[in-house]
Formats: structure tokens, sequence, C-alpha cells
């Protein structure tokens, strides 16, 4: 057994089974990838793909547990490669790390900054996606660190990291008649924003199940038009006068000031945003330092405490009495 082959059947589970996209991932050839797993199943003497004549179609029952497994090998040998060049080049190296747009565009660029003037020679990879998409990156070893702001149950197997609390935004033209809420002395209600078609964030990205439960304590099935990823997109559609947009608040700024940001907090639960990162990696210096210029209370004591506790729960309780920010 080979640490390559077991690199190979994770890099075909990670490209939905086709071997030509794991060849061109990993610069190999398909028919060399083929032969090493064939050559892997006939030394385990079991299949850990089902085939359909050549084609692979899925994972075998064993093959699931051996796929899982060869993760949590390879994250170890990535982490020995690591701890050595903690010794040798303890300042250089790489970071990736998945996020949310928003995120992207509005927490990081001064985080990103910081890091830069201290790590200079650290390259710095960020990916954007979804949280779905956030936790495949993270869990098939694309990815370091993971910054997620919703749909926290998918990183069950992960060390998760409370970081800061956010709400959200109404966004409409001056001209609209919810503009008259942005005077304070006047508080938005559920039921008065019910009555508009809503342009707000995809359903399980950043806060739809806060915005859902909202509308349903009071019996109002809000009316959403539009969905989108991003904020920008948000805000540009708002523009357009196609809804009344919901979006954090982190992400009105100074240029949108031809749109009337009215304060929703009272109308919305808090949500958490939460780094996370697998459990066994082997953290660089470089990294706890990341970690710790996203969210301050998250020194590195903090995080080699939260490593030690096996459920997401005890983390949390790890953090209860840290009063968290909020943007």
């Amino acid at each position: 057994m080979k640490l390559q082959q077991l690199r190979y059947i994770v890099e075909i589970v990670n490209q939905n089974l086709n071997i030509t996209e794991a060849a061109e991932t990993l610069y190999t050839s398909q028919p060399g990838i083929s032969k090493q797993v064939r050559l892997l199943e006939s030394e385990l003497g079991i299949n850990i793909f089902e085939r359909n004549g050549k084609h692979i179609k899925g994972l075998t029952p064993a093959g699931e547990k051996i796929v899982a497994i060869a993760r949590e090998l390879l994250v170890k040998a990535q982490s020995i490669k690591s701890v050595a060049e903690e010794q040798t080049r303890p300042n250089r190296g790489v970071l990736r790390i998945a996020t949310p747009n928003t995120q992207a565009r509005y927490v990081l660029p001064p985080i990103i900054e910081k890091f830069k003037t201290k790590y200079p020679e650290v390259s710095l990879q960020l990916h954007q996606g979804s949280p779905s998409q956030i936790y495949d990156a993270l869990m098939a070893g694309e990815v370091d660190l993971a910054i997620t702001t919703e749909a926290q149950h998918l990183f069950e197997d992960a060390i998760l990291l409370p970081c800061y609390l956010w709400n959200r935004s109404v966004i409409v033209k001056p001209d609209h008649p919810l503009a008259k809420f942005a005077n304070q002395s006047q508080n938005l209600t559920v039921e008065e924003l019910g009555k508009y078609d809503l342009i707000t964030y995809t359903f399980g990205f950043t806060g739809q199940s806060d915005l859902d439960h909202a509308f349903n304590k009071v019996g109002i099935l809000p009316h959403i038009v539009f969905t989108a990823t991003d904020a920008d997109v948000i805000k540009t559609y708002a523009r357009l006068g196609l809804g009344v947009g919901i979006m954090a608040s982190m992400a009105y700024t100074e240029a949108d000031s031809d749109l009337v940001a009215i304060d929703a907090s009272h109308l919305f639960q808090s949500s958490m945003t939460q780094i996370a990162f697998k459990r066994g990696t082997f953290l660089r210096n470089y990294m706890y330092d990341f970690i710790n210029y996203f969210s301050s209370h998250l020194t590195k004591m903090q995080v080699e405490k939260a490593e030690q506790l096996r459920e997401s729960n005890a983390i949390l309780r790890l953090f209860e009495s840290t009063k968290l920010e909020e943007k």
C-alpha cells in the first residue's frame, strides 16, 4: 500500500468519480491512476469502487470506510511535512482559506493586509463558495481553514471556533416606502416587511433559516423573488427596484450611499461566524496568527484547548464566557 495510491482514490472521490479529472488535478495520467487503484484493490482483496464495465459508478461499503481513513492519513502525512517546514522555513509556506464572498469582500482585506505585512513569503489562496462547497473543500484537503457563517452542522467532523456575531440590514432605494424606517424613532416590523418582494441570500448560504424563523413567528410567508450568494448582487437588484434587499449589515458601505440601510437586528436573531479546520491538522504558527487576526479572542492557547475537545458543543462551552464582537 502506497500513500500515492490513497491520494488517487481520494481524488477520484473529490472529482465525483471522474478519473480523467482526478488525473488532471494530480498532473498524472488516467491509465496510471487506474492501474494503481487496481493494484491497491488487488492487495486488499476487495473492491473499493463499484463499476459498470470500465466506468466507476460509486464506492462499495468497504470503499467508503477506506476513503474516510485515507483522508485522515493524508492529513497526517501533510502534518508531518508541516512539522518539518515549521522548523526549516517557519515564515514561508501556503495558507489556503475557503470563505463566503461577504467575508472575502468586507471582512478579510484588512486582516490579509496585516497578515501579509508579517508573513510576506506566505502565499495566500482564497476559495469562495457556498457552505457546502466550503465544507467539501475543507474535508477534501483543498484548504487549510474554512470560514462559515451558516450551516455549521456540516462541520461536525471539524474543529469549529466561534469568531463573532453579525446581523442584517434591509436595503431599499431612497424613494421606497420603507425608507422612512431608517429614522431610528420608527422600528420596522416583520409585518411591514412582509408586504414587499424580498431579495436575500440563497437558502442555506448565510442566515436564511433565521429569516424564515422571524416570518414564521408572526405567521407570514415571505415573498422572496430573487436569491443570491453575494451581497453585492443583492444590492444591484435592490437598486433596480426589483425588491427589498436583506443582507449582512457589514456589506453596506459608504459607496452604497444611493441606497438606504435600515437596521433589522431587532427582527432577526444574530448569526455567528466561525472558522474551522480539520481534526488532526498541524497548524503552522502563521495559521494560528491568521486565526487570531480574524478573531482576537482566539489565541494560540485557546485554539489548542479547543483541539483537545471532541464535541462541537464542548468547544462552544469553552468560549461561552467570551463576549463575542458584533459586526
